[in-house]
């Protein structure tokens, strides 16, 4: 979620926020791109004339970075293993789109590998 209409949900507030309500709140590092994964689209971005607050699609080139320099490494099943019994849980995202970020591509993943159920909440 990007810009100042979303300022509320910055990582602290937002935290602070999830901690007075007693959900959980985990920080998965492992799964965030690398600078030269960002650098890519941000080309990408550069070349088809759109700005972060704008993309509605990730690079091709990026998500194909993503799956085989991140997620194919990635201990999914450990993240699965933390993942309430009962309730839902909730992959926040900075872009307003989840075909924009990354987090679609590991929502994708769980949902085959797992049998999660994914829906995307969009404004």
């Amino acid at each position: 979620m990007r810009g100042s209409e979303y300022s509320w949900a910055n990582s602290r507030r937002l935290q602070d926020a999830l901690a007075s309500a007693n959900i959980e709140y985990q920080h998965h590092l492992e799964l965030a791109p690398t600078t030269e994964l960002r650098q890519l689209q941000y080309r990408e971005d550069d070349r088809e004339g759109v700005g972060k607050r704008s993309r509605v699609r990730i690079a091709p080139a990026y998500a194909e970075g993503y799956v085989s320099q991140i997620l194919n490494h990635a201990d999914l099943d450990a993240v699965v293993a933390e993942l309430p019994e009962r309730g839902a849980a909730a992959l926040f995202c900075v872009e307003r789109d989840p075909e924009a970020c990354h987090r679609s591509l590991v929502a994708e993943r769980m949902a085959e590998r797992f049998g999660l159920s994914v829906e995307h909440l969009r404004p």
